[in-house]
Order: C-alpha cells, then sequence, then structure tokens
C-alpha cells in the first residue's frame, strides 16, 4: 500500500475553481441561505435525488439537504437489484410487474448502462418446496414475456447444467431450475451519480446538513431551519414548496409540521450479508422460502451478497442494526439452496440493515405492496414515502406531476413540465463500460505500470466515461495510481475524486459509499486513517 509520506506529497488537488471540482460547504451554505428556492428537498434518498433531479431539469431552483450522506441510509441498503418483481405475480399484479420491467430496461439499457448489469438468475425448485417445476416454468416464462423477452425466455434447467455455472449449488432433491433475467447495480454509486445529475441541472446540496424545524408563512410551510453537522454553523433556507423524502425519518418531519400528525408509515428491515466467494459464480439464486417469501445469493462486487430478512421494525430508525438472529437466520435460509462450505461465518466481510417504508396498516410486511405514497400535510409540505429502486425515475416523475398539479400553483407557471422533459435522459459518465476499461488498459502512462485489469473494470463499472479523469489524476500524481488495499481494486485518486468531486465528508462517506473496501472488509486503521489524511487536506 501506498505510504502516509507519499500520501503527503499529494498536492490539495481540485481546490482551484478551474478544476471543476464542487464548492466549498461555506460557499453552499452561504448559497442555501440567500436564495428562495422554488422547491426545498428535504432527504437525499434515491427518492428526494430522483425529485430534485426531474426538477432541476424542469428549470425550478431546487435544495437538498440530508441530515447525513447522500444515500447514507436505506438507498444504499438495498438488495442491489433492478428487477421486475418475480414475485408480484403470484398476488396477479401483471401490469406492476411490465410497469417494473420497463423502469428496469430504460435503466440498465439507456439511462445507466455503465452502472448496471445483467445477472442471470436461477430459481432452484427442491422436492417438497413451495412451488412445483411446472408453475415455476411457466412463471419466468410470463415474467420474461413481460420484459418483451428482452433478457431472452424463461426456462427449466438440469440441476447439472445449473451447478456448472453455481459450483455452490446444492444439488441434493434438487428437481429443475427456472432461470429468468434481471439487472444488478451499486446502489450508492447509482445514487450519487443521480445526485451528480441533479447538480449539473442546477440543483444545489448539501450533506450532512440536519433540519432542526419548519419555517412557515401564514401557517404554511416555507422552508427550514438547518444545523451544518461537521461545522456546527446554522442557517436556513427559505422555499416556495417544501418536500419531505426523508425515507423512515418522514413522520419525524411531519411531526414538526403539525404535532397531531397521525403515523403515515410502518417499517420492515431488511438485512444482508456480504461474504467472501469460494468459487466463480456465473448466475444469482432466488430461492423460495415460502408462498410470498425469497432468498437471494447474488454475486456482488467480487463478493456474495445474502438476504434479505423481511420483519416489523418498531425502533429509531437511525439504531437500525444487524442482529445475532438477522445472521443466523440468512444463513439459515441460504443453506436451502447453497453449501455449507460457501456459508462458513468466517467468510462473512460485512452485514448492513435498511429500513423498507411501507404504506401504515395492518397486515404481514413480507406482503405489503412497495409503492409510494403522497400526502399533503396541514401546512402544504408534501411527504413522500415509499417505492422501490427500480422505479425512482418514476418516483421522481410521479411526484413533480404532484407538485405541479397542486391548488393555487405554489410553484408558479414558469418551468417545463415533466411531461416535456425527456423520456430516457441518462445519467452523467453513461458510456459502454467494457470500451472504457479497454481504453483504460490501452491508453496507460508510457513510463509508468498499465493499469490493472480489474482497476480499470471497476472504475469503467463506476464512473462510465468520468474514470478518465480519475485515470488523469492517477497519471498527474502516480502515488495517487496504486491501490487503497491489495485486496481491492479501487486506487487512491478515488478518494482525491470522492472529496473534490463526489462531496464525501467523512472516511465512512469514502470507504462505504464510494468505494467498496468498507463491504470487502478491508478498511483498516491504516486505511481509514490515510483517508482521513486526504479529506484533511482539502
Amino acid at each position: 500500500m501506498t505510504s502516509q509520506s507519499t500520501l503527503q506529497s499529494v498536492p490539495a488537488l481540485g481546490t482551484h475553481p478551474a478544476s471543476g471540482s464542487n464548492p466549498s460547504r461555506a460557499e453552499t451554505r452561504e448559497q442555501l441561505s440567500k436564495a428562495t428556492y422554488d422547491l426545498l428537498v428535504i432527504g437525499g434518498g434515491i427518492l428526494g435525488i430522483s425529485t430534485a433531479w426531474h426538477a432541476a431539469q424542469s428549470g425550478l431552483r431546487v435544495a437538498l439537504v440530508d441530515a447525513g450522506d447522500f444515500a447514507g441510509a436505506t438507498s444504499s441498503a438495498s438488495s442491489k437489484l433492478l428487477h421486475g418483481g418475480l414475485r408480484y405475480l403470484q398476488t396477479g399484479a401483471v401490469k406492476l410487474v411490465a410497469e417494473n420491467h420497463f423502469e428496469r430496461r430504460a435503466v440498465s439499457r439507456q439511462v445507466a448502462p455503465h452502472l448496471a448489469n445483467p445477472l442471470t438468475f436461477y430459481l432452484p425448485v427442491y422436492k417438497g418446496g413451495p412451488h412445483g417445476a411446472a408453475k415455476l416454468g411457466a412463471g419466468v416464462f410470463a415474467y420474461s414475456a413481460l420484459s418483451a423477452f428482452g433478457d431472452g425466455v424463461g426456462h427449466l434447467l438440469s440441476p447439472a447444467r445449473a451447478q456448472r455455472d453455481v459450483p455452490e449449488l446444492r444439488t441434493e432433491n434438487l428437481k429443475a431450475v427456472a432461470v429468468y433475467g434481471d439487472d444488478q447495480m451499486n446502489d450508492a454509486r447509482m445514487a450519487l451519480m443521480t445526485v451528480r445529475a441533479a447538480v449539473e441541472a442546477g440543483a444545489v446540496v448539501l450533506n450532512h446538513a440536519e433540519v432542526t424545524g419548519l419555517r412557515f408563512t401564514r401557517g404554511r410551510v416555507t422552508g427550514a431551519e438547518v444545523r451544518d453537522r461537521l461545522s456546527g454553523e446554522e442557517f436556513g433556507v427559505n422555499a416556495r414548496l417544501v418536500l419531505n423524502a426523508t425515507g423512515p425519518w418522514v413522520d419525524h418531519l411531519r411531526k414538526m409540521e403539525d404535532p397531531g400528525a397521525a403515523p403515515s408509515i410502518r417499517l420492515s428491515k431488511g438485512a444482508h450479508l456480504v461474504l467472501k466467494r469460494t468459487s466463480p459464480w456465473k448466475a444469482a439464486l432466488a430461492t423460495p422460502i415460502d408462498k410470498y417469501r425469497i432468498t437471494f445469493a447474488l454475486p456482488w462486487e467480487d463478493m456474495l451478497l445474502l438476504g434479505t430478512t423481511d420483519e416489523e421494525y418498531t425502533g429509531d430508525p437511525a439504531e437500525v442494526a444487524v442482529t445475532e438472529k438477522d445472521i443466523a437466520q440468512i444463513l439459515d435460509e441460504a443453506s436451502f439452496s447453497v453449501r455449507d462450505q460457501q456459508l462458513r461465518r468466517e467468510l462473512i466481510t460485512y452485514s448492513f440493515a435498511g429500513l423498507r417504508v411501507l404504506p401504515g396498516g395492518p397486515g404481514d410486511t413480507a406482503k405489503a405492496k412497495r409503492e409510494t405514497v403522497v400526502t399533503e400535510g396541514k401546512g402544504g409540505m408534501l411527504s413522500v414515502a415509499g417505492g422501490k429502486w427500480t422505479t425512482f425515475r418514476h418516483i421522481g416523475r410521479t411526484v413533480m406531476k404532484k407538485l405541479e398539479s397542486l391548488p393555487g400553483r405554489p410553484l408558479g407557471e414558469d418551468f417545463e413540465p415533466v411531461s416535456a422533459l425527456p423520456k430516457k435522459l441518462p445519467l452523467p459518465g453513461i458510456a459502454n463500460p467494457r470500451a472504457v476499461a479497454h481504453r483504460l488498459l490501452v491508453d496507460g502512462p508510457a513510463p509508468g505500470p498499465r493499469m490493472a485489469a480489474d482497476t480499470a473494470r471497476h472504475l469503467a463499472t463506476h464512473y462510465g466515461s468520468l474514470a478518465f479523469d480519475i485515470a488523469r489524476l492517477a497519471n498527474e500524481h502516480p502515488e495517487l495510481s496504486e491501490r487503497i488495499h491489495p485486496e481491492a481494486p479501487e486506487i487512491w485518486a478515488q478518494v482525491v475524486w470522492a472529496r473534490d468531486h463526489e462531496w464525501a465528508q467523512t472516511v465512512d462517506d469514502v470507504l462505504r459509499r464510494r468505494t467498496t473496501l468498507t463491504i470487502r472488509g478491508l478498511d483498516t486503521d491504516e486505511v481509514r486513517g490515510k483517508v482521513q489524511d486526504l479529506l484533511d487536506r482539502k
């Protein structure tokens, strides 16, 4: 690894305006406090980010703040899938699955092909399991038909053929394997690129900025009081309209608007485990646990992602965590279809839990619809909650349509309606990732060592064409071309890039959400110290 003294020779890069780096937090605070915005979005999860992106594209003056990091809670704790929702078919939600497939294909083909990749799923059918082979075979065929067979035709496969692609597949009592296609992503990277798109469209954003109170004008919510959690500085933001997109905290903010507001949501905890792989996986496993639930074993970021749980959560959202009970449940359910040698506890590198936001009301959380609910409060604040990652663009458009049609038209008339915007506007860095990786390998610095193939692939699939800017940074400062940790593909240039161009303020911002060091279990004290040193020299 790069020595501390070597990294200290790196100047505070990207701080000159000509470099195109982000404005400082002080500059952003001043900007937020001096202007009156058309829309203030509170909450930097994917729902808030997507709405801010679409609102800025419409020509509105938009501000977005989050008490933590962008995608710092639920939005970076998903199963990392863009999917149609196979399990919805058994409830008859055919139209919903078709809509999900449309959004999934749009994101993975036109909007962010550099951040999403196709993934083949094997659905094992065991003797005595909750579903028979004929039913699942028909199900995956119908599922692929609703996707216009864009990922091939859903079909059945022999156990022997499936095990060639997934060596750790348990074959005892395995009758058949149903096959279908979906897509996968790194949710934190997708969210950050959407923040970047919103900013490029004119939005002003600040993370680690907590709303401590709301501003009112004649009984209407017209802004918020904000405290910078890093500097302690307090300031206010004025806005014609405020959107509460705080996810699990949505009712907390609604009570700031109206202390008598009744609860509008309930929470379901989903826990996941990340493990080192004991062999290559060319497909993912989606194993039915009962009539409604499926457990996933997903090859992801050179690791294996297992999950998820689904149980009601009534505690403080800030304290959600993976428990011993969660770990035991996930490993136990994975063992239905995954061999024991892949499920050894010493292979676990990381665990995480997120909270699904579900509409309020009784019933089993596993059966509840993942729908988005938009409500208007007593003071005119809009609250949006629920939904799934796959439809993040659709949710942003839906919220914008609601804002456009509010009585009295608080946003005015002088903006482009969301229906007039391009239907599949790409995210920054859009490019063919294979072509980007090839260029990174071919165009390496003549005097220095060529970029490693895994680093080139990693940069291409996490930044798209922006990877060339990171490579340029590494070429100009060769010490930044070295790996952060020998067992991970990331290089030090990504830390500087995260600091100057991706709003990274803390070590966890860098290691958990801008890179994959934490999920790989490689965020050692030494690595954390060096990252902090680079952050301090902004």
